[in-house]
């Protein structure tokens, strides 16, 4: 994330002053910190810890005889910072860590090297500690504009004895380019940034208690009550924050917990282009989740009405139709939307077709495409379940309507994938008609049943599989193009698992293209008969497979883009237009 974090104090002598930032460098070091990424020349690795390498930075050389340190640096000279606010000794080459699984480091000083974003840091620390304040001063804010960057700013205080008040004023600040980054990082970054001043605030407590304990301060100011305002601010009242909180790796602590607070911040939220309009599938899977939510809401309502009316169901057909309601809608409501519970038995299309062999896939396939029943029968849930995961990949999100499981047949209005135990009975014309294919899955009578080459199959083993229909595939037939381009791909060892899902995607897309070009055509435009078969065969759609499998999956488009198709053609330029 390219941000910087920083903690600022207001110094009753010097005013807001800029105590510690933390940085990020994506390239590396500029010319003059010398060798800092070679160990045991320009640095010492002191800790490293989830993949982040916390090291001390090391000068490859001193500055020149006679020549301070802050002459080269863009903060303020050291005659104008008292003990109060000054973080990190003279000559201190601050801390630096590397996260070696993006080659990012996270450089920590009391300012920042460069000139343009010590001024940044400098006007945020400025504004954090006077005018951009909180009601209650101790709180956060947001503030910031396009040029100086925005922050978010949490100020809080700090016990001491010794200050006026008995407490010092203290931001943590984070300062960043990006507006819409920062205040989706709000949550975040409040409730860490609020862990890191407690623990500052609880160190000091026990300092400042101790120290009331030994000496009590508010006695003694009483008895110098008179004493001259001047003489008392020029006292060396102010304390570093490690002798108000007794830790000597304060400034070490406070690194780790900027670096991390930078780079947790950066790898929770990520920006994802989108081309184009959303698919037909993202439309789709968008209405199911919003009618699963109405449907929720309707029956908590529903219930709740219940509660309160308490009616007497009717003895008869009625009474059993509402009890069974809600079981029903729950079987039909996970439709597209169920994830297999255990590890998956079939890995993949190309692992189905080897169990199943080529030719009883090939028919499975084509049954899938067109949009006929698809039936497994078998005791083992997690294969049934499984198989219906791996299948559907092969159809658009509308066109899929499972029921997993059931203990009873299920007509094909209802259910394009359905699962069934064993002993159910399928209805005679059911097993003859050209619209079903059953899968039955029996106990195979030896373990080498499937062809030679066959994926990790153990669990499958002790299995045997038969593809049955009332209309078979025959093996010389043409068949969908779609199919054909998906065996292919199977068939092709050069492609792997991911490639052919790649592959698979494509596929569907292009073939809903040509499905939205029929659906305007034939369902919009009305187009006649002849001009129909004109635009099936300038699609490539023209034989008897593809023209069913593009009626049966123009069942998948989402209700947004018919409603939109609709809508467009009633309104009245689009219909000048076409005249």
């Amino acid at each position: 994330m390219n941000a910087i974090v920083a903690l600022c104090h207001f110094c009753e002598l010097h005013g807001p002053r800029t105590l510690f930032c933390t940085e990020v460098l994506h390239a590396p070091l500029p010319q003059g910190d010398g060798n800092e990424d070679s160990p045991g020349q320009g640095e010492q690795a002191e800790e490293e810890e989830g993949g982040i390498q916390m090291s001390s930075r090391m000068r490859a050389h001193s500055p020149a005889e006679g020549a301070s340190v802050e002459s080269s640096s863009p903060g303020p000279k050291k005659s104008d910072m008292c003990e109060g606010c000054r973080s990190l000794a003279a000559g201190h080459p601050g801390y630096i860590s590397h996260d070696k699984e993006t080659s990012i480091k996270y450089v920590s000083h009391q300012h920042p090297s460069h000139p343009q974003l010590f001024s940044i840091v400098r006007q945020a620390c400025v504004r954090s500690l006077s005018c951009e304040v909180c009601p209650g001063r101790e709180g956060p804010i947001f503030f910031g504009d396009e040029q100086h960057g925005f922050v978010f700013s949490h100020t809080f205080f700090i016990k001491d004895s010794l200050a006026r008040g008995f407490q010092r004023w203290y931001s943590i600040i984070t300062i960043m380019m990006d507006r819409i980054y920062l205040i989706n990082s709000w949550p975040f970054l409040l409730g860490k940034v609020r862990g890191i001043i407690d623990e500052l605030q609880g160190k000091a407590l026990k300092v400042f208690e101790a120290e009331q304990f030994g000496c009590p301060q508010r006695a003694q100011r009483m008895n110098t009550a008179f004493t001259p305002f001047l003489h008392q601010r020029n006292g060396n009242a102010a304390r570093s924050l490690t002798s108000l909180t007794s830790d000597d790796n304060l400034w070490a602590c406070l690194h780790t917990s900027f670096a991390w607070l930078l780079k947790a911040c950066g790898s929770r939220l990520t920006e994802k282009l989108l081309e184009g309009a959303p698919t037909e599938d993202t439309l789709v899977q968008m209405e199911k989740l919003a009618d699963l939510e109405e449907e929720s809401e309707s029956w908590d309502n529903s219930e709740a009405e219940e509660e309160e009316k308490a009616p007497v169901l009717p003895e008869g057909t009625e009474g059993r139709e509402l009890t069974q309601g809600p079981a029903e809608s729950s079987s039909l409501s996970g439709c597209g939307s169920w994830q297999p519970r255990k590890l998956p038995v079939f890995k993949s299309l190309r692992h189905m077709r080897q169990v199943l062999g080529a030719p009883s896939f090939r028919m499975l396939a084509w049954h899938v495409l067109m949009g006929n029943q698809v039936i497994w029968k078998s005791g083992d849930v997690d294969l049934v379940q499984s198989a219906f995961e791996v299948l559907r990949t092969m159809l658009p999100v509308g066109c899929v309507r499972i029921i997993p499981y059931s203990s009873q047949y299920e007509e094909a209005y209802r259910c394009n994938f359905l699962g069934l135990s064993p002993h159910v009975q399928i209805p005679p014309h059911v097993l003859s008609s050209e619209f079903a294919v059953i899968v039955e899955v029996h106990a195979a009578a030896r373990s080498t049943l499937h062809p030679v080459g066959c994926e990790d199959d153990q669990s499958l083993s002790k299995y045997e599989f038969v593809v049955t229909s009332g209309s078979p595939v025959a093996a010389d037939r043409v068949g969908p193009t779609i199919l054909n381009k998906i065996e292919a791909a199977l068939t092709n060892q050069n492609l792997s698992v991911d490639v052919v899902d790649q592959c698979l995607v494509c596929l569907k897309e292009e073939w809903m293209n040509k499905v939205k070009v029929l659906f305007k055509f034939t369902k919009v435009d009305s187009r006649p008969k002849e001009d129909t078969q004109k635009l099936l065969s300038i699609l490539g759609a023209s034989e008897e497979d593809n023209v069913k499998l593009l009626k049966f999956w123009m069942t998948g488009l989402s209700k947004t883009y018919k409603s939109h198709l609709m809508s467009t053609v009633r309104s009245p330029t689009a219909s000048e237009s076409r005249n």
